[in-house]
Formats: structure tokens, sequence, C-alpha cells
């Protein structure tokens, strides 16, 4: 196994000799903020488990492999209806589709978005609306804080990027489509962009998918924008092979009066990194943040959260839960910062993990560093095993401690799914948590969830 300075050398090596290409097609703004990136990652290089906010995480054997690496778009054929036959077919949705981290060109299901939205790739945004693109893109995701974002925004090409007006209110969600498909081992870079303005309402589900069984290290960066009074869902279903690789890192702004929902399910995955972070800037914001682990065999799942009430009068709500078996191990390490101004700020955060083996591991870290003294705070963490008590009371009903066991899982992971404001979004994930924790992997005939099972 190469060493982590020879790791770093080897994207310094990619980004200079891809220089030429980097520049290619992107805006003014995206390359300043990549050359400033770049800088940053010289720096700071892959994080490794000496950083505390990596303590759990070993990235050194994701980043040694000689992944392939598109940095210009390469067309991959998909067939629409093959692919959503595994995921929510009762969901009525606007679909977005992007391949290997590049907005797909033939979406065409985006015909009844409301007047104003905007919905493309990053590159088409910063070229046709750069007045938009400008005020928000490298904004919010600090390069200078963490190795593998600014290496995201150093390598960064395209992903989606999302407009919603002043006053738009989104009936049907946005369903965007991460698809990895490749003929070699593949990285692939992403880049994502979404802007809700003032009194605008949105909800959007983002699905990551395989459909072959290469090796894949995804490194995805959202940042996004809730203006005043605006509402905005965004729901994360993660369900990739045991091959797979997922850094998922999320910047959230809200701005006054402003509510945010999101909620992270993951449900398969080699290894998985969340990193999400919350910036409430202005007074009177509401945040909801919630996510949910199934992990089993040798899978790796670790979030890391930040939630900054950086203003007066907020309220955060953090839950995350986890269930884990086998010789599965994972992570939670929940920030919330309370500055000087902002006071009477109410913020609960709390991570609850049920172990169903002996073997599996997880840990936990909630954190509370408050500088304020006019607040409601409060955090905890539980790890434990299947309640006994609970047990016992069902099967003396006759039910038999298989099914029992599977109820009292179900209902656990239940309390969050049931935070999801789609219903048709909700009923399926309940049907996806139920078959995961009976061991059976949802998936249609041509999904490539069964490599390595």
């Amino acid at each position: 196994m190469a060493d982590i300075n020879t790791i770093n050398k080897d994207f310094a090596d990619l980004f200079d000799q891809g220089n030429e290409l980097l520049l290619e097609g992107s805006s003014d703004v995206m390359n300043e903020t990549r050359k400033n990136a770049f800088q940053d990652f010289s720096k700071l290089g892959i994080p490794t488990r000496a950083n505390e906010n990596y303590k759990y995480t070993n990235l050194i054997p994701a980043f040694d492999h000689p992944y392939n690496v598109n940095l210009r778009y390469q067309n991959v054929d998909v067939d629409l209806n093959e692919i959503f036959q595994c995921d929510v077919p009762e969901l009525d949705t606007n679909l977005v589709l992007l391949t290997n981290g590049w907005y797909y060109g033939n979406n065409k299901e985006l015909t009844e978005l409301p007047k104003g939205v905007i919905v493309c790739g990053v590159q088409e945004a910063a070229e046709k609306y750069p007045d938009i693109f400008n005020a928000h893109y490298g904004k919010y995701a600090k390069t200078e804080e963490d190795g593998v974002v600014a290496l995201n925004t150093a390598l960064a090409k395209d992903g989606f990027f999302i407009y919603v007006p002043k006053g738009v209110v989104i009936e049907k969600p946005i369903q965007v489509v991460n698809l990895l498909r490749s003929d070699r081992d593949l990285m692939a870079t992403q880049r994502n962009l979404i802007v809700v303005e003032e009194n605008a309402q949105a909800k959007i589900i983002v699905c990551d998918h395989t459909l072959t069984h290469h090796k894949y290290l995804t490194n995805s960066v959202t940042e996004v924008n809730v203006a005043r009074n605006a509402i905005f869902d965004l729901y994360t279903l993660q369900n990739q092979h045991l091959n797979s690789v997922i850094l998922n890192s999320t910047f959230i702004r809200q701005e006054s009066h402003s509510n945010v929902l999101s909620n992270t399910i993951s449900l398969y995955g080699g290894t998985i990194r969340n990193n999400h972070h919350v910036l409430l800037d202005e007074e009177y914001c509401e945040n909801n943040t919630f996510g949910m682990y199934l992990m089993d065999r040798d899978q790796h799942v670790d979030n890391f959260t930040s939630i900054d009430h950086a203003k007066p009068n907020c309220l955060s709500n953090e839950h995350f839960k986890g269930v884990m078996d086998d010789q599965a191990s994972g992570a939670f390490a929940g920030r919330i910062f309370v500055r000087r101004d902002a006071q009477q700020t109410q913020a609960y955060q709390s991570n609850n993990n049920l172990l169903l083996s002996n073997d599996a591991v997880i840990n936990t870290k909630p954190q509370l560093v408050i500088d304020a003294d006019d607040v409601k705070c409060s955090h905890g963490a539980t790890v434990g095993q299947m309640d006994e008590d609970a047990l016992f009371y069902l099967r003396a009903r006759g039910i038999d401690e298989k099914e029992a066991r599977q109820m009292l899982m179900f209902a656990f992971a239940h309390e969050i799914i049931e935070k999801i404001r789609v219903e048709p979004l909700k009923e399926r994930i309940d049907e996806l948590v139920d078959k995961r924790l009976r061991g059976e992997i949802s998936k249609c005939n041509t999904c490539a969830i069964a490599c390595n099972h």
C-alpha cells in the first residue's frame, strides 16, 4: 500500500497534467476557485486518521487505487425504464440523471417544472446563468478545512444545478439519480449547486446507484443556499455495491425564517462518509437533520455533522440512528456550535445505535460548543443491543423470535423514516428498509447491488 505522501503527489500530478482539460469548458469563477482549492489541497492532502474529524475512517485504501478519471464528458447510454424498476415507481417526480458525475444531456422529463425554475448541468449554469451561479458557487464549501472538499473543488467539472426563483412552489419533487457505469474502475468528482430563493418551496431526492461491478470512488460536494421564508427538503438514498466508496459533503446556508429538512438513508455501500454542514446565518431559521444507516458484513459508514448557530432565535433538531450487524463498523460525530450572539437558540442532537453482533462496532461523539448563555440545548448517544423485555413481550404473544426481532428493528429505524415529507417516498423506503433488515437486497435484475453478494 502506498503511503499518504505518494497518494497526495499522484493527485497533484493529475491536477498539473490535466490542467488543460480542467480549464476546458469551465467558467472563470470555477477555474479561479479551482486554483485556490488546489493550493488548499496541497497543504491539507487526503485526511488521515491523525485528523480528528476522520479519526474513525481510513481513506488511504480508498484513494490508493489506479482509478480512471474522466476530465472530459464521456457519453454513457442508459435505459431509464430499466433503471427505475428498482427505485420508487409510484413516485411522481421531475427526473434528473447524472452519469459518472456528469449531467446527462438527454434529460427530457423536466417539461412540467414551473416557470423560471432552472435545472441543468453546472457547466451550463456557469455559462448561461452567470449572475446566479457566480453569487453562490464556492461560497459555502470550505476548501481550507477539508482535503476531500478541496480535492473536489480542484477537480470539479460538472454536476447538477437547480434554481428555484422567488415565490415559486415546486409541487412535484425533483429526483436526481447519480449513476455509476464504466468498463473500468472509476473515480467520479461531482459538484452540485442548489439555490432556493425567497418564499420558494422545493423537495429534492438524490439517489446513488452503481450499474456495473467495478470499483468506484465518488467525491461529491453539494452547496445549498435557502433564502428568507423558503422551505426546502433534501433526501439522500445511498444504495451502492460493496466495491464503492462514497464521500458525500453537503453545505447548507439558511437565511431568516427558512425551514430545511434533510434525511440521509444509507442502505448499502462499501465505505460511506457523509459530511453535513449547516450554517444558520440569520434569525428564526429552523433546521431538521436526520439520518439512518443499516450496515452489515464489512461495510463502514461515518456521519460527520456540523450545525452552526451563528444568529439568535434559531432551532435545530438532529437525530441519527444506526443498525450494525456482522463485522460492520461506523461512526457518528455531531457538533453543534452556538455563537456568542446566538441567544435564545434551541438545539437538540441525538444518536442511537443498535448492535446485532459482538463484532459490530460504532463510535459516537455528540458535541456541544456553546458561547451564548440564553439557550436550550441537549445532546446524547446510546449504543446497545436488542431490548430483551420488548422481545419477550412480543414472543409471549405468539410471535416467533425471528419475526419479533425484525419488528423491533423496523420500529427502531422507522422513527427516522417517518420524518420524510413525501408520502410515496416514505412508503418505498419503509419497504426497502424492511427488506434490508431481513437480509434481502431490494433490486431489479440489472442493478449491480448484487456485486460481491
